[in-house]
């Protein structure tokens, strides 16, 4: 996924200068609130769907679902399609410079960004204007009071298991709790040459933070924030999670080049046999699969704080979908959009993905489906499914600002894990006035 290290370093750059002078840069905008039909015939009409699902599904799934809109609308749609971080680097700079797809998938942490720029198109409009009925959308993300992403398709994230790596280690049972978690990762060290477990920590793609720690935290029922504001500092439950992350770093339990690793990096790791745990969407289940097809794979629930007896939660991850503000077309993507909701299409999309659905009408079946996604599929209906990131103000900078923080209380820097939440706390707050 991250082919040349100096590419990524480049794109990066490259997208906070484009950013930077995204008022300066956007020429004419098309306003969102302008919902006419384009003069061309439908037959005449092409729009571009941006994303990263394509190279995530079974191959010719979405060519598949697209063309079948274009045989029955006459709208044709370009498929534009590249793994996540470029995906988000591209969809970042169309912000900057107003060249975005009509259609885009969207990550629920980059709305409020996006939304606030005037980037992407406010689809409660869209909606009401041709007379769409949201109440058979599962989910909606808003800001400011209207929807500027609707999840298409649902993800909750398990933490995989190489089974292998577990029985050489001598682990006999499959952790429940925090203590019976850190036990089993002293194992694997001891008699295997295997990490335990990984949290990417580079601010280049900092989710991380919200995949791999804050996990820990809704796992065992609590939350980073209070009246939607928020809640770091002096938050106990908090304080024990990134405490345990100290443990699991201060002992040698997670991968090397923690601060280094990106997400892609930690799933090459466990495909390739030098991780035992990881956190990491359902989704990638296919890709384990095909990347380790003789791996002893399980999924299980995030292990549990080991005083907490209540409801756990899990962490929910979508693919979503939204509409560039400078679309030509927006009517014909939102139409696409919709189409990507019906029950049928939806249902057929979700059940490849090894996702849950986003109409409440439809009906997956999850048949043929890998018998782990089954035993996750199953495992969620007794979980809440949460993520405070989805729809936060800023939420990759909270993420990242939050991620630097953790590494100087990891290496030592910050004293304590108090000073170490006060500090992000008080960068926080100013993202929530």
């Amino acid at each position: 996924m991250y082919q040349r290290i100096m590419k990524k370093v480049f794109s990066i750059a490259l997208v906070g200068v484009l950013i930077l002078s995204f008022a300066a840069c956007r020429s004419n905008p098309a306003s969102s609130d302008s919902f006419e039909a384009d003069s061309e015939s439908d037959s005449d009409v092409t729009i571009g769907f941006q994303q990263w699902w394509e190279p995530e599904l079974p191959e010719g799934v979405l060519a598949e679902i697209a063309q079948n809109f274009t045989d029955e609308t006459g709208i044709k749609v370009e498929l534009l399609s590249n793994p996540y971080a470029d995906t988000k680097i591209q969809i970042a700079a169309g912000a900057a410079t107003g060249t975005m797809a009509d259609v885009i998938g969207l990550d629920g942490a980059w709305v409020y960004d996006f939304a606030k720029q005037e980037a992407i198109a406010n689809l409660s409009k869209l909606m009401e204007a041709d007379g769409y009925d949201h109440t058979q959308i599962v989910s909606e993300v808003e800001y400011q009071g209207s929807t500027y992403m609707i999840p298409v398709v649902n993800f909750a994230n398990p933490m995989y298991v190489n089974l292998d790596l577990l029985d050489k280690a001598g682990v006999t049972e499959i952790p429940n709790t925090w203590t019976e978690f850190l036990d089993d990762c002293e194992k694997i060290i001891t008699n295997t040459d295997a990490a335990a477990f990984a949290i990417p920590l580079s601010t280049e793609a900092p989710n991380g933070i919200q995949n791999q720690v804050m996990t820990w935290l809704w796992a065992s029922g609590g939350s980073m924030l209070n009246d939607g504001l928020p809640n770091l500092e002096g938050n106990e439950r908090l304080e024990e999670v990134v405490d345990l992350v100290k443990t699991m770093y201060d002992k040698n339990y997670l991968s090397n080049g923690a601060e280094a690793m990106q997400e892609a990096d930690m799933t090459n790791e466990f495909i390739n046999g030098r991780l035992a745990f990881m956190m990491d969407g359902i989704s990638h289940l296919d890709t384990i699969r095909k990347g380790a097809p003789d791996m002893n794979l399980d999924v299980i629930s995030v292990p549990v704080m080991d005083d907490y007896t209540g409801q756990r939660g899990m962490i929910s991850s979508p693919w979503g979908c939204g509409i560039s503000a400078d679309s030509k077309h927006q009517t014909e993507a939102m139409q696409f959009i919709e189409y990507l909701l019906s029950p049928e299409v939806n249902a057929k999309l979700v059940a490849q993905a090894n996702g849950f659905p986003g109409n409440v009408n439809a009906e997956p079946d999850y048949s043929a489906n890998d018998e782990l996604f089954v035993k996750m599929y199953e495992m969620s209906k007794d979980c809440r499914l949460v993520n405070e990131f989805l729809g936060a103000p800023v939420a990759e900078d909270l993420m990242r600002s939050f991620n630097k923080e953790l590494v100087l209380y990891l290496d030592g820097d910050i004293s304590s894990v108090g000073d170490m939440l006060t500090e992000t706390q008080t960068k926080w707050e100013p993202e929530y006035e």
